[in-house]
């Protein structure tokens, strides 16, 4: 890989982290997770009025993507409540390959191969890690997580086979936000009553810089997908636990112990070896849809 495409993956890890950061800071968090998707879906209308529209057969998966990312941000906020940066984040982004592989192995009878095997482990270590001890998360923070985790998993597999009922990345993207930008303010409004926005706030503007970051993040995997292979920039973009932890930590004043470090570190190699593959169609659409 050139050095490109390894800062592309980097700097996409570092954004991802931040806009976590944002999103675990917001005074309302469930607020700001759904200003958030104001950013994608302002981007999202131009690209879907100029790209191919959807086949019927392809609807199904468009929605059913867009509902499962809803769910995820709901866990999200939920894992946020009582749980913070350098905790949620790493057990919320380890728990997704590690889901997956497990899955491909009992569900599919898919053979795992070493790598895999260690990846398991050092993942489940590093997640146990970080859900015991003095300083764990509570309980319910930790369970919120591992269901993000398991959504994004999801819809990682959805948008792998929805793309190619699409065939075009973009034109599903952007209906995915669409739909996705049209349900999460709808279900505010089912929870709170009503969705007020205040542009000149101060949260409302932290909300919409969250978003812009991670729409940035997304943007910079996509590039660096462009320019290189999907098993590595994958791999790297896995680091971003590391950041989430330094972040908490910088910004936030989280207690960053060398027992959380190392923790991270394992979660974040873990994710790395399970996230190698080899070069295929499938197994870059599932990286690249994972990476939202």
């Amino acid at each position: 890989m050139s050095v490109t495409v390894i800062g592309l993956a980097l700097l996409a890890a570092i954004l991802h982290a931040s806009w976590n950061a944002f999103l675990r800071t917001g005074a309302d968090r469930l607020r700001t997770v759904t200003v958030m998707s104001f950013s994608s879906t302002v981007v999202a209308i131009p690209l879907a009025i100029s790209s191919a529209f959807p086949a019927p057969h392809a609807w199904p998966y468009v929605v059913l993507s867009a509902c499962l990312q809803v769910g995820y941000s709901m866990f999200l906020v939920a894992a946020y409540r009582n749980g913070e940066l350098g905790q949620v984040y790493p057990i919320v982004r380890g728990s997704v390959p590690l889901l997956v592989t497990l899955g491909g192995f009992f569900l599919a009878n898919q053979h795992l191969a070493m790598p895999q095997v260690l990846g398991v482990a050092l993942v489940a270590g590093g997640i146990m890690s970080l859900a015991s001890g003095k300083a764990r998360a509570a309980t319910t923070s930790i369970l919120h997580a591992l269901a993000a985790g398991a959504i994004i998993a999801a819809y990682a597999t959805v948008d792998a086979i929805g793309v190619r009922q699409v065939g075009s990345a973009t034109a599903y993207t952007a209906w995915v936000l669409l739909i996705y930008g049209a349900l999460l303010p709808a279900a505010f409004i089912a929870f709170r009553g009503r969705l007020v926005v205040d542009l000149r706030s101060a949260e409302t503007l932290k909300a919409l810089g969250g978003g812009v970051f991670a729409l940035l993040a997304y943007g910079l995997v996509v590039a660096a997908f462009a320019l290189g292979p999907a098993g590595p920039i994958t791999a790297i973009r896995e680091t971003s636990v590391i950041f989430a932890a330094l972040i908490g930590w910088l910004f936030l004043g989280e207690v960053l112990t060398p027992r959380r470090i190392a923790a991270c570190a394992i979660v974040a190699l873990g994710a790395i070896c399970l996230g190698y593959q080899p070069e295929t169609p499938a197994g870059r659409e599932a990286a690249y849809s994972a990476a939202w």
